[in-house]
């Protein structure tokens, strides 16, 4: 599942950093804006079939790909 996740990051971010450092900010570091952000929630749906809505969630619970296989684990 994991390895799913770094796929999609490093997919939407375009660049592989997102699986060097799991704890890298995404935002600060320009990988990430409100359309990607969007991208990413859509990819979660159809890779996990997991719904997560833009209201469900603020930029600091999804900032660090760490953070994001955090959130899919507990919505599994």
């Amino acid at each position: 599942m994991e390895e799913k996740v770094l796929d999609l990051l490093e997919e939407i971010c375009e660049d592989d950093v997102v699986r060097e450092d799991l704890d890298i900010n995404l935002f600060e570091e320009d990988l990430m804006d409100s359309l990607a952000f969007t991208e990413l929630l859509v990819g979660i749906e159809e890779n996990f079939g997991i719904v997560i809505s833009p209201s469900e969630v603020e930029r600091n619970d999804v900032e660090t790909p760490n953070k994001i296989i955090a959130l899919i684990k507990a919505r599994s």
